[in-house]
């Protein structure tokens, strides 16, 4: 972590501890070190720092490259390691940046839905997150946040306060067989298999319950 990005990840975990007395399962389960995508559900803005600031080391954030063109912003944005993506998420431009990150050994955050939820159900996952898992190699962490659709859905205006957040992260996936199927398949194969990987993510992620496993308070 670079001094920037420590500061608010100190300053994120401080507002999940006294804000929403957040916590924080099975974090040993990631990686520290080599690159890794953490893949989570998505029902807040709280999220992305949520699945952040569980972990004791850096990770990549994608946002809206529009946004890097405000000054402090963007300031801010360059020195946490976000990665600019266009309105979609989808581009070229914006997977090529995902990819080398994570060429580079860093750890970056997806989320298989590609859009926050509207009721808090989980929704289907799109394929992309597929294409990425295949092309970078890195292993895949299923995430699961509870409570931040109550805590701070789209239609609330200020995040309500002591309602519990909780994040817990899963056992790693590595998609060894897929990845090999994938370096010879057709097109059309190629194109189920990013599919598949999104859908197996996506039962990872639905399987995480917050009660099983000793879980820690920071």
């Amino acid at each position: 972590m670079n001094p920037v990005y420590f500061l608010g990840w100190i300053g994120f975990r401080t507002l999940f501890k006294f804000y929403f007395g957040w916590r924080v399962c099975n974090p040993e389960r990631v990686p520290l070190t080599g690159p890794v995508i953490l893949a989570s559900n998505h029902a807040s803005f709280v999220d992305p720092p949520l699945v952040g600031a569980g972990i004791k080391r850096g990770i990549n954030y994608l946002a809206r490259e529009n946004l890097f063109r405000f000054p402090v912003l963007g300031w801010i944005l360059h020195h946490w390691q976000v990665v600019p993506v266009d309105r979609e998420g989808g581009g070229a431009k914006g997977l090529k940046a995902i990819i080398d990150r994570l060429l580079a050994g860093g750890a970056i955050v997806l989320f298989p839905e590609g859009t926050r939820t509207r009721d808090g159900r989980l929704q289907p996952a799109r394929s992309g997150i597929g294409l990425t898992v295949i092309k970078s190699q890195a292993p895949v962490v299923p995430v699961r946040v509870f409570g931040t659709f109550e805590a701070y859905h789209r239609e609330m205006r200020f995040p309500r306060p002591w309602h519990r957040v909780v994040v817990k992260y899963g056992e790693p996936m590595l998609f060894e067989q897929l990845r090999a199927e994938a370096k010879v398949c057709s097109k059309q194969r190629l194109k189920e298999i990013y599919q598949q990987v999104a859908d197996e993510i996506m039962a990872a992620i639905a399987g995480l319950q917050p009660n099983e496993d000793k879980s820690s308070f920071p």
